[in-house]
């Protein structure tokens, strides 16, 4: 995706992970932009498959394209226009450059991260306190 220049970001659990607030993740999420959906979509369909989508979504989301693919046994959700439904609100978390707030190497790759401030919030909002309180408390 780097060579490609999509804009994206490791977010979620992964992220927890690499900033040492958990100890393992089950799944990758990347966020990208509703502009570049299209190309990830392609990009990562090449490596691995695509899931169909879940034919009832949950009312909890209203992200504008969610993708599940498997590459070599790894789950990996793709969001692009990431929204939050929380007591009726709607809340945009669609991924914006200012949000990257670092970039770290991982063998030849440069990943971009979202801050885990950033994650708190939207942990709070699914009602995953569980893993708000470990963020807050690191």
């Amino acid at each position: 995706m780097n060579e490609a220049n999509i804009e994206w970001a490791l977010g979620a659990s992964m992220l927890l992970y690499f900033k040492g607030i958990i100890s393992e993740f089950h799944d990758i999420d990347l966020l990208v932009s509703v502009h570049d959906a299209e190309l990830v979509r392609e990009i990562l369909s090449e490596m691995g498959e695509l899931h169909p989508a879940d034919p009832i979504p949950d009312p909890m989301y209203r992200t504008k394209v969610f993708m599940e693919f498997t590459i070599d046994s790894v789950d990996i959700d793709v969001m692009a226009g990431f929204t939050i439904v929380n007591e009726g609100k709607v809340y945009d978390c669609s991924l914006c450059k200012e949000q990257i707030v670092e970039r770290m190497t991982l063998g030849t790759e440069i990943i971009p991260l979202q801050s885990p401030i950033l994650w708190c919030k939207y942990y709070r909002l699914m009602g995953r306190n569980k893993k708000a309180d470990l963020i807050e408390r690191r």
